[in-house]
């Protein structure tokens, strides 16, 4: 089971003191990485070196295996110097289910050897996907595309894509497990934030690609962990949802407090126009706005932390053999994606509050809190983070009725799920 030994407590804090060092220098390169649209290969073998990419890997195969609880520290560290650092290490933690979810075979691929960056990446695992999976002998052929926002995939093994299948009952979901080798990158990454994240969009190199059976599985099995993984740890067998987006809540959170660390930092001993004050610091609407600041960020880390406890608790129930109930796991789930919107809100709502009080210096390109503006707000745009909707299926699920029903990587309908065809 995947519990808080001392030996994780105390590499927690090895990966943490590593990540803090790292910080200043991750910082200073940022501008360089927002223009080129990706980080450099010397950054992914820095934040490798710092254990971060490693924290939701399996033990069995020289993981760290954290628990979310523990990994969502490493998110909100390492997102507090530079947004888009926090973003491919919030992909490299949260989507180690993904690998795990197509079964032992595919997670022998992934982890039996030695890699320096994220191990895997997920591409448009939505309904709306452009990806089309047919069945063959032998395994799979998919075509069509391109699949976008493929975060990590630049720097990551395999990257797990969204196809929409069809065996005459009807259009489902199935992800395919492709090698780095066997997908073309589109240069199409012009944003407004989170630049440096290089979240292109993939092709194939021909029309058609043939996937063996065990890269490509109904996507079902995947959100529901149906098969077999051969892994041992409770961290295999929490709620994905509360996994993933826990953490995602950790990205909002430390861009937050790192503006605030560098609003306070620039502010001492500046003057505000239009008023008698000399220092920004010592002036009462200074105050009355960092408490405001405050109590967003405070609001976001409490929810985010309490989601990660619940997910580690929930994977522990499930590891015993006593899973909680499955209404009360789609609830959950729903919970958390609603406060994960709530937080990001917040603290993009945060920081933009410190960009307003930063005079117009603050929109250098060179300044930190112009660039977690942007990023903070990107994360509220993520297609999953839509908070009116979440909020609207959250509210029917506490009114006593069913949520909207939908497929890919969001479902709700992962805890009891329909009869699947049997996966050999």
């Amino acid at each position: 089971m995947t519990t808080v030994t001392h030996d994780k407590v105390e590499r927690l804090s090895t990966i943490l003191d590593k990540v803090r060092t790292l910080g200043p220098v991750l910082r200073e390169r940022a501008l360089a990485a927002e223009r080129a649209g990706r980080h450099s290969e010397e950054t992914i073998a820095d934040i490798d070196a710092t254990g971060a990419f490693n924290i939701g890997s399996p033990a069995e195969f020289g993981g760290d295996e954290l628990s979310v609880r523990q990994q969502l520290d490493v998110i909100i560290e390492m997102a507090k110097w530079d947004g888009s650092c926090g973003w491919t290490t919030w992909v490299a933690a949260s989507t180690n289910w993904l690998p795990v979810g197509l079964g032992a075979r595919v997670v022998e691929e992934v982890y039996g050897h030695s890699w320096v960056g994220p191990r895997v990446a997920g591409s448009s695992h939505f309904p709306a996907s452009r990806g089309k999976a047919k069945r063959v002998q032998g395994g799979w052929i998919i075509s069509g595309g391109p699949w976008t926002f493929g975060s990590d995939s630049l720097w990551a093994p395999y990257t797990n894509l969204g196809c929409m299948a069809d065996d005459g009952d009807g259009r489902y979901l199935v992800g395919a497990q492709v090698p780095r080798d066997e997908l073309r990158f589109i240069d199409d990454w012009q944003v407004a934030g989170m630049r440096a994240t290089g979240s292109v969009s993939l092709t194939l190199p021909q029309e058609e690609l043939f996937v063996p059976e065990h890269r490509c599985v109904d996507f079902r099995h995947v959100v529901s962990m149906t098969l077999d993984t051969g892994l041992r740890g409770s961290l295999w067998k929490v709620p994905s949802l509360g996994w993933a987006f826990s953490l995602m809540g950790g990205m909002s959170i430390g861009l937050a407090q790192g503006a605030l660390d560098r609003f306070l930092e620039r502010s001492q001993g500046r003057p505000i126009r239009g008023t008698t004050y000399k220092n920004q610091l010592e002036a009462p609407l200074t105050h009355l706005m960092l408490a405001e600041v405050h109590s967003k960020i405070q609001s976001a880390t409490l929810m985010a932390r309490a989601n990660a406890d619940e997910t580690d608790r929930l994977g522990a129930l499930a590891a015993e053999g006593t899973p909680a109930d499955p209404e009360y796991m789609k609830i959950f789930s729903a919970r958390v994606l609603v406060e994960t919107a709530y937080a990001a809100r917040w603290c993009a709502e945060a920081i933009e509050l410190l960009q307003r009080n930063s005079g117009s210096t603050a929109i250098m390109e060179s300044e930190p809190i112009q660039r977690a503006w942007r990023d903070a707000r990107v994360i509220t745009l993520h297609g999953a983070l839509n908070l009116e909707a979440l909020s609207e299926n959250y509210g029917r699920l506490l009114a006593g009725m069913e949520a909207h029903k939908n497929t890919g990587i969001t479902t709700l309908d992962r805890f009891a799920p329909t009869e699947l065809k049997k996966v050999a």
